[in-house]
């Protein structure tokens, strides 16, 4: 048990006894004011149920808390807050603690899925990808390490009109380049085609419009749409010659695919195709309409209503038979629950997709799914540049493998300004350039609120100053030198009456938040709780170094219990890191 949760339990029963009330949880922060203290309590929540003055209260609470735990060792109330101070041998047995149980998980006996990436097999990985992808990993480590059962996923669009529209540029301009004759991976020859489709398509739209056409008809009417629909009919049909190519095209892709996640550092558990998952969605479809929840228009389309719930007439089946990408979601998540004993499924997809999930969620609720309920669209915002939205039809996207390598020469470039990593061998530098910069990205990412629109900024985020991977990492690796230099002994014991001062002392309060940090992060499945706190601390620890002469200590034991907070700390920016995806540097 934690300070906090030791002084929270006490607030408890004390507030019971008082006031008779469990109501009210005062909140428990670290003091950051001029004060003395080491812990600020919030009492303004209990002033109307006591009916007293907040110093009156806030002496209560302190006198009872002073009775009640030894290692409470003062207390000053200052208005409607009560600030405690805590035993120095706290301090020595909490390090012990930390030390030991860094790496405890709780098992909470639950399975949770997290789909991340789920791209399109039309082109490739992009900025957006890149956050929906080290957005979705971090969620799931966190997770994991909240105690958690965790399934990483993705369902791979591999079917639809934008596939046919790659499909029928390359069959029409390819003249049978492959990635081979071109040494161009597979996910951007055919993403190349994507582009070219739309180019061609705009032509022929020009031209029906010139030829007296109004645009909404040419846009229609355009021969290369409506070969697009056919072979998408085609491929329904499963026509050999179509689903050949389809098949040839898509694996293409799917190694360009591969070789993306492994530089970006992600994985998954579980892939699914919609190629295979849209058929489940007709099958509801059918369960849909013989439950009345669902109707068929004239022209055999069927629809759902959802006027009664606010919204509006939902599409599921278009009238030549192909389904929608919520006929596809249905069978997706109906087979998600069926094959895995799952106690939530998170959807990690953009804000501009609220819609699409509120109805899909809504239309589960009305077939009678329990499951329903256990659905989260961990919504968050797009990436945009200094020139505005990207748009992969017109080839105006940051492709990820070429971001990924401006990472790598803005971390050598910046790394060899500074004369970073001048000690150690070249290959050694080529590791850390590659992890700087994957760390200065993914922090970047993640230390922003997911519900935030970001403006993605690569200089910023390869700084080595600042709130930035970088600098993290710098004070990492400062750690795990000044470690090796100064003989830390892991086995060595540190004497309890060890004399423990203010900086020391918030650096063990700092340490003793991470597991809290841990489970609201998980909560709010947001990793920039993860991200806010790793800055602090390694802030916090700077102020410790700087204020602490380590290296040239005569005295034994406080040599190695500061060596033992650095050690400790160490191991907590590389826990932290982990679970924003981040491989530490040991030299820089």
């Amino acid at each position: 048990m934690t300070i906090k949760e030791h002084i929270q339990e006490l607030l408890s029963d004390i507030v019971q006894m008082h006031y008779q009330t469990e109501s009210v949880k005062l909140e428990i922060q670290d003091n950051k004011t001029d004060f003395e203290g080491d812990y600020t309590i919030v009492i303004f929540p209990l002033i109307k149920i006591a009916r007293k003055k907040p110093e009156e209260v806030g002496e209560i609470l302190g006198q009872e808390l002073l009775l009640k735990s030894k290692l409470i060792k003062s207390f000053n109330v200052v208005k409607g807050f009560l600030n405690v101070s805590i035993e120095e041998s706290y301090f020595i047995t909490q390090l012990d603690n930390l030390a030991e149980n860094l790496d405890v998980i709780l098992d909470r006996a639950e399975t949770v899925m997290v789909e991340y990436s789920s791209p399109n097999t039309n082109k490739p990985l992009h900025l957006g990808h890149v956050r929906n992808n080290l957005l979705g990993f971090s969620i799931a480590k966190i997770l994991e390490e909240g105690g958690y059962n965790v399934i990483k996923t993705q369902v791979i669009n591999d079917r639809g009109i934008h596939i046919c529209k790659s499909m029928l540029a390359w069959e029409k301009f390819g003249e049978g380049k492959t990635p081979e004759t071109e040494n161009l991976k597979g996910d951007k020859l055919v993403g190349n085609y994507y582009v070219k489709f739309d180019q061609e398509y705009k032509k022929q739209i020009e031209e029906l419009i010139s030829n007296g056409s109004d645009e909404a008809s040419a846009k229609k009417n355009a021969p290369l749409i409506l070969e697009a629909q056919e072979m998408l009919l085609k491929w329904e049909k499963n026509d050999p010659e179509v689903r050949a190519l389809w098949e040839k095209m898509n694996a293409w892709v799917y190694k360009g695919f591969e070789e993306t996640y492994k530089n970006l550092g992600v994985d998954f558990d579980q892939v699914q195709y919609e190629s295979k998952t849209y058929i489940l969605g007709k099958d509801i479809i059918q369960e849909g309409l013989s439950k009345n929840v669902f109707y068929k228009k004239e022209d055999g389309s069927v629809w759902c209503d959802l006027s009664e719930e606010g919204l509006d007439e939902k599409l599921l089946l278009r009238s030549d038979g192909t389904s929608v990408y919520m006929t596809q979601d249905l069978g997706t998540a109906v087979q998600r629950f069926k094959e895995n004993s799952l106690q939530k499924l998170i959807y990690t997809v953009g804000n501009e997709q609220d819609y699409h999930f509120q109805v899909l969620f809504l239309i589960l609720k009305k077939l009678g799914y329990n499951w329903a309920s256990q659905l989260y669209h961990l919504s968050y915002g797009m990436v945009e540049l200094p020139n505005g939205k990207m748009k992969s039809r017109e080839g105006t996207v940051v492709d990820a493998d070429e971001l990924l390598i401006e990472m790598y020469q803005t971390a050598k470039e910046k790394a060899e300004e500074l004369g970073k990593l001048e000690q150690i061998s070249e290959e050694e530098k080529e590791i850390s350039y590659k992890k700087v910069g994957l760390s200065a990205l993914k922090y970047f990412m993640l230390k922003i609120d997911p519900k935030k629109k970001m403006l993605f900024n690569p200089a910023e985020s390869i700084d080595f100053n600042g709130n930035t991977g970088p600098f993290i990492q710098y004070t990492y690796a400062r750690i795990f030198s000044l470690l090796n230099k100064a003989g830390y002994d892991k086995k060595s014991s540190v004497d309890p009456e060890t004399k423990v001062n203010i900086f020391e002392k918030a650096l063990i309060l700092q340490l003793s938040n991470y597991k809290e940090t841990v489970t609201k992060s998980a909560e709010t499945l947001s990793p920039a709780q993860i991200a806010n706190y790793v800055y602090d601390l390694v802030k916090t620890y700077n102020s410790f170094y700087q204020n602490n002469n380590i290296m040239n200590l005569e005295n034994e034991n406080d040599k190695q219990y500061k060596l033992k907070l650095s050690a400790t700390t160490a191991e907590t920016i590389k826990k932290c890191l982990n679970l924003l995806g981040i491989e530490v540097v040991n030299r820089m």
